[in-house]
């Protein structure tokens, strides 16, 4: 009889602040004298492997690659959506943090489309400029995955 997991061995997810990643393998593990299935990741941007319990997937928000259907709606609103510039650095820091948890490609899209609006302006703090850089990252790494994109629609969040 074949377990019914969440995901599959093989398929592409995106976990929130790691980036891509890729399924490598179920394993039965113990945890706390239960057994439990647990996903063995790969995640692409950081060439970092991890083990998460099927437990922790649904409180960490991983979830599947994004379709192309999807990318057309958010190349839209990251092109043409409206950037609030008048919050003070730290609120503005809280916020983008914040967005970045979710682990929606659409809230990492606008933190990225943000600070390189702001950074256009201005110079970016240290902590904004590393987020910016790491926010772009896991934003490639997912793009990087999702079928039928071509390099002109990744172009456009660089």
């Amino acid at each position: 009889m074949e377990a019914n997991y969440l995901f599959q061995i093989g398929e592409n997810i995106i976990y929130p602040m790691y980036g891509a990643g890729i399924i490598k393998a179920i394993e039965q593990k113990e945890i706390k004298g239960q057994p439990q299935a647990c996903y063995v990741i790969h995640l692409t941007a950081s060439n970092m492997q991890l083990t998460v319990p099927e437990t922790k997937f649904l409180s960490s928000n991983i979830r599947s690659v994004t379709d192309i259907t999807e990318l057309q709606h958010i190349i839209d609103i990251f092109q043409h959506g409206e950037s609030d510039s008048s919050l003070p650095w730290k609120q503005r820091y809280t916020v983008n943090t914040d967005k970045v948890k979710t682990g929606k490609i659409q809230e990492c899209a606008e933190v990225v489309r943000d600070l390189m609006r702001l950074k256009e302006d201005k110079a970016l703090n240290t902590s904004e400029k590393a987020m910016l850089n790491n926010t772009h990252k896991f934003l490639l790494s997912e793009l990087n995955l999702i079928k039928g994109i071509t390099e002109t629609e990744i172009n456009i969040f660089s």
